[in-house]
C-alpha cells in the first residue's frame, strides 16, 4: 500500500523537526512495515516549466519545430514535433542531464544538448507519457504535449513544485496490515501517528442527513452478511474531470483518476479506507435491496466480464434484478455512465470471509474486496459519509440529496477486556505506572478505568473491535508497542547445562523417515491435512470424531484427516497411470476430537494431534512377494528406528482391507496401527485395476524408543561356515513361524546349527494337493574346528528328523 506523507498531513500536524528515516523507523517498529520511502520529486529533477515564446518552422524538417522557450534562466532553443503547441503555452521542459522514458517506452535516458537535423536543440519538451504523468495528463493522439498553461506557475518552476508533487511517499507492506483494517487508509495511519507522537488528530466534521425525504429507502435480507447500507440518492450533478489536486492524490498512491463522480469515491476508499460506489440512479428500478444472489443468476460488471452468481455470493440489486456484486465491484449497466447526472452513493459494511470467497471464486480482487475481507467496522461509514459528501458539494454546487437511508440493524459491541496488572507486569517483563499505561492506550482511542488494585478494564474503539482486539495478549502487545520495543532492557539469562540433551521421542520420526527413504528405497510424499470424501469413505464409513474445516477449500474436502490413509490412496490413485511399481510414505500429524487411550496433557484446549507415519507399496506382481517385502520392511523397522519392537495380530480387520491378508500392529498389548491389501472392492474405487496395493499405518507417538542401544558383539567365525538349502513339503496350515521355532527351539552343546532362513515357497504339479514345499537355509558351523562334509550332513539330516517328527514335513528328493 502506498501512503502520501502530504495526504497525512491532512489529519494529523507531526513534529517539524522529525525525519522521514525516523518516521519509517517508528512506523516500522510500532504498527507496520515500512518498505521504501519514495520522494515524490526527485523523479522530477532537472524538470522545470517553460513557456513558449515564439515557434518557428524547422528549416530542415517538416514536421519539427523550433521553440524558442523560457526556462526562467533564459530564453532557449528547442526542437519540437509536438502537434499541439501553441505560443504562450506552458509547457514540461527536461534540462540536460535530466532522465526520461523516450517516447514513453523503454528505459529512463539522459537527456543531452543535441544537433537535430543540423539545429542546436536545449533539452526536451515532454509529452506527459515521457515525464510518467500519463494518467493525469492523458491524451490519445501521438506527439501531443503536456499543456500546463491552467497552472500558475512562472517559467523555470521545478516541475514537481508547479504540480505539487512535492511529496514523499510511503510504502508499507500488505503482509502487516493483514490484522489491521484501520490501517487501511489514510486516516488510519495519521490516527497511529497521533498516538506514536502525542499530537492531535483534525476530526471529520459530522454529516447531518436531511429530513422529511419520502420515497428512498434500503432493505437488508441477510444482516450478517450485510451489517450496514447507507444509500444516498443526489443529483444536480455532471461527468467531469475532478480538480487536479484530487487526480494527483490518487496518481499518487497507484490509482488512476477517471471523473470527478468516480474520483470522489475513491478518493474516499483512499482515505479512511472505506469502499464507495456510485450508480447511476437513473439506471435503478426502485429501491435497493441487499440479497443472496440466485442460482445461476447473470451479472455483468462494470470491467465487462459476466458472471454465474452463486447463492453464497451477496449482490446489490433493485426491483428488476441485481445491479453489483457486493463488496467486490459494480454492474456494467447502473455504475456512472457518461451521461449520468444523478447517483445513489453506496456506502456499506460487508461480512469479511464471505466477500473473500466470492472475490477469489469469481477472480475479481478489487481495492474494495481487499478492503472488505479484512474486516472494516460499520462506524467508518460516518467518516466517509461526511468526506464524501463535503466532496460533492465543493465539486457540484448545485447538487441536492433527494434520498437517504442508514439501515443499521444491529450496532457494533464495543470489546471490553479486564486485564490483570500483575499478569500484564510479568508479561512485559517490566511493572509500569498506571497513569501511563491509561495515557498510552487513550491515544490510541481506548477508553480504561481501574476497578482495583490489580485490575484494568479496557474498552476498544469501533475500529478494533472487529477481531483484531479480543484477548489480554493484545492489550498487551498495545502497550508493549506503544511503550517502544527497542526500549525494554535486555535481560541476562542464567542457566547450566549439567548433560547432553537426549529426546528420543523427538528423534523417532527422523528415524523412521530415514528408515523407509535410505534403507527400503521409498519415497517421501506431502500432502494437504484435508481429505477428499471419496477416498475417506473408502478407508472409514463414518467421520466420527473428525474435525470440519469451516472455510473448506473444496465442499468435497471438508474435514482434516484423522487417518493418512485416505490422502495416501489417493496419491497412489494418481500414480499408477504412470508407475507400474512403486513405494511411497508420509509422516505427518492427524486430529481428532475424540480423547486418545495414550496420556495427553488435560489442560490442552486444542484437537488432539498425533504423529503417524503410512506408507503404500504397489506392484502388478505376485500378491505374496508384495506382502512379504511389506511385512519386512515394517517388521524391521523397530531395529533400525530403536524403539521397542511391536507385534503382528489379527483382532479387528479395516474396513479397507482384504479379507485374507490383514494384520493388527501391537505394542504393549494395544493396537498402534494396520497393515493390509487393499481390497479389490477399495482398489476399484480409487481407480487400481491392476496393480496390487499394499498399506500400512501406524501410530509414531505411541512407540517407545529404547534408552540406549540394545545392539551385541559377535566376532567374526574363526572357520568358515556353510550355507546348505532344504526343501521339504508340509502342510498348507503349517506357518513359517511354526518351521522356524521347530528348528531352532532345541539347542545341544555341540549344536553346529547357526542360522535358519526362508528362501521360497511352491506350489504346483509336483507337489500334492493340500501341500506345500518349503525352502529353508541353513547356516551350519563350528567355533572349534573346521567341518567335514559328513558333520554338515549330520547337522542337516537332524534339522530334517525334527521337522519330520514335529511338523510332518517330508524331504523332497
Amino acid at each position: 500500500m502506498k501512503l502520501s506523507l502530504n495526504w497525512i498531513k491532512d489529519y494529523v500536524k507531526l513534529p517539524g523537526d522529525l525525519e522521514m528515516s525516523r518516521l519509517a523507523y517508528d512506523l516500522t517498529m510500532s504498527t507496520v512495515e515500512v518498505e521504501d520511502i519514495v520522494y515524490l520529486r526527485d523523479k522530477f529533477a532537472g524538470m522545470v516549466v517553460g513557456i513558449i515564446d515564439e515557434i518557428l518552422p524547422h528549416p530542415n524538417a517538416d514536421k519539427l519545430k523550433l521553440c524558442r522557450t523560457n526556462v526562467g534562466d533564459g530564453v532557449r532553443e528547442i526542437v519540437c514535433g509536438g502537434t499541439n503547441l501553441t505560443a504562450g503555452m506552458k509547457v514540461a521542459v527536461s534540462r540536460p542531464g535530466a532522465m526520461v522514458r523516450w517516447h514513453g517506452a523503454g528505459d529512463l535516458v539522459e537527456i543531452k544538448n543535441a544537433k537535430v537535423r543540423g539545429i542546436e536543440s536545449y533539452g526536451m519538451i515532454c509529452a506527459s507519457s515521457e515525464i510518467g504523468l500519463f494518467d493525469l495528463f492523458p491524451f490519445t493522439e501521438e506527439a501531443t504535449i503536456a499543456d500546463l498553461s491552467e497552472f500558475d506557475s512562472p517559467a523555470g518552476t521545478d516541475l514537481a513544485l508547479a504540480l505539487g508533487l512535492d511529496d514523499v511517499i510511503l510504502e508499507i507492506d500488505n503482509r502487516s496490515l493483514t490484522n489491521r483494517p484501520d490501517l487501511w487508509g489514510h486516516y488510519g495511519i495519521a490516527r497511529e501517528l497521533s498516538a506514536l507522537y502525542d499530537v492531535p488528530m483534525n476530526e471529520f466534521a459530522s454529516f447531518v442527513p436531511p429530513t422529511g425525504i419520502p420515497g428512498f429507502r434500503v432493505e437488508i435480507d441477510d444482516p450478517t452478511r450485510c451489517p450496514r447500507y447507507i444509500g444516498i440518492k443526489i443529483e444536480g450533478l455532471s461527468v467531469k474531470p475532478s480538480p487536479f489536486e484530487i487526480q494527483s492524490r490518487i496518481w499518487r498512491v497507484g490509482m488512476r483518476p477517471i471523473n470527478a463522480i468516480v474520483d470522489i469515491t475513491n478518493y474516499v476508499m483512499l482515505a479512511v479506507g472505506q469502499p464507495t460506489h456510485a450508480f447511476d440512479s437513473d439506471n435503478i428500478a426502485g429501491h435497493i435491496t441487499v440479497r443472496r444472489a440466485r442460482h445461476t443468476e447473470k451479472l455483468l460488471l462494470l470491467n465487462g466480464r459476466e458472471l454465474t452468481l452463486t447463492t453464497e455470493d451477496l449482490v446489490i440489486a433493485d426491483d428488476e434484478g441485481s445491479v453489483g456484486l457486493a463488496g467486490v465491484m459494480g454492474g456494467g449497466k447502473d455504475s456512472v455512465l457518461p451521461e449520468t447526472d444523478k447517483v445513489i452513493l453506496e456506502l456499506a459494511n460487508f461480512e469479511p470471509i464471505g466477500i473473500r470467497r466470492t472475490a477469489a471464486g469469481h477472480e475479481a480482487r478489487t481495492e474494495a474486496a481487499i478492503r472488505y475481507e479484512k474486516g472494516i467496522d460499520p462506524e467508518r461509514a460516518d467518516h466517509a459519509l461526511s468526506l464524501a459528501m463535503s466532496m460533492f458539494a465543493e465539486l457540484f454546487p448545485d447538487m441536492r440529496v433527494t434520498g437517504f437511508h442508514d439501515n443499521y440493524p444491529t450496532r457494533l459491541v464495543k470489546t471490553e477486556i479486564n486485564v490483570s496488572l500483575e499478569w500484564l507486569a510479568s508479561r512485559l517483563g517490566k511493572r509500569l505506572e498506571n497513569e501511563r499505561i491509561a495515557r498510552m492506550l487513550e491515544r490510541l482511542g481506548f477508553d480504561v478505568t481501574f476497578p482495583s488494585e490489580d485490575s484494568m478494564r479496557v474498552i476498544s474503539p469501533t475500529w478494533r473491535s472487529t477481531g483484531d482486539i479480543s484477548l489480554p495478549d493484545d492489550i498487551m502487545e498495545e502497550v508493549a508497542r506503544m511503550y517502544g520495543y527497542e526500549n525494554f532492557e535486555a535481560t541476562r539469562i542464567i542457566t547450566s547445562f549439567e548433560k547432553a540433551i537426549n529426546q528420543p521421542e523427538m528423534d523417532i520420526d527422523r528415524r523412521i523417515r530415514e528408515y523407509l527413504s535410505f534403507r527400503c528405497g521409498m519415497q517421501e510424499i506431502f500432502t494437504y491435512p484435508w481429505v477428499h470424501d471419496e477416498f475417506l469413505d473408502i478407508v472409514s464409513a463414518t467421520r466420527d470424531g473428525m474435525l470440519s474445516i469451516s472455510t473448506p477449500p473444496s465442499p468435497n474436502e471438508k474435514y482434516i484427516r484423522s487417518s493418512l490413509l485416505p490422502n495416501m490412496l489417493r496419491a497412489v490413485s494418481g500414480n499408477v497411470r504412470f508407475w507400474d511399481e512403486f513405494a511411497i510414505f508420509e509422516s505427518a500429524q492427524v486430529f481428532s476430537d475424540l480423547e486418545y487411550s495414550a496420556p495427553y496433557d488435560p489442560r490442552e484446549s486444542l484437537p488432539r494431534q498425533r504423529r503417524n507415519a503410512a506408507g503404500a507399496f504397489a506392484s502388478p506382481g505376485d500378491v505374496t512377494t508384495l506382502f512379504r517385502k511389506a511385512k519386512g520392511v515394517v517388521e524391521t523397522m523397530t531395529r533400525y528406528i530403536h524403539a521397542e519392537p511391536f507385534s503382528f495380530v489379527q483382532e479387528t480387520r479395516p474396513s479397507w482391507a482384504d479379507d485374507t491378508i490383514w494384520f493388527n500392529i501391537a505394542s504393549d498389548g494395544r493396537t498402534i496401527g494396520n497393515m493390509a491389501l487393499l481390497s479389490k472392492k477399495a482398489a476399484i474405487s480409487c481407480g487400481i485395476k491392476k496393480q496390487a496395493v499394499m498399506l500400512f499405518e501406524l501410530d509414531i507417538d505411541a512407540l517407545r524408543p529404547l534408552p540406549s542401544r540394545t545392539n551385541s558383539y559377535t566376532r567374526l567365525p574363526e572357520y568358515p561356515w556353510t550355507e546348505y538349502d532344504v526343501s521339504m513339503t508340509f502342510d498348507e496350515s503349517v506357518k513359517w513361524q511354526n518351521i522356524y521355532e521347530t528348528v531352532t527351539g532345541k539347542k545341544g552343546p555341540e549344536d553346529l546349527l547357526r542360522g535358519v532362513s526362508f528362501v521360497g515357497e511352491y506350489r504346483g504339479r509336483q507337489v500334492t494337493s493340500g501341500k506345500k514345499s518349503v525352502t529353508l537355509r541353513l547356516v551350519i558351523g563350528s567355533l572349534k574346528k573346521t567341518l567335514t562334509s559328513e558333520d554338515i550332513e549330520s547337522c542337516a539330516n537332524l534339522i530334517v528328523k525334527r521337522l519330520t517328527k514335529g511338523l510332518g514335513g517330508e524331504l523332497r528328493s
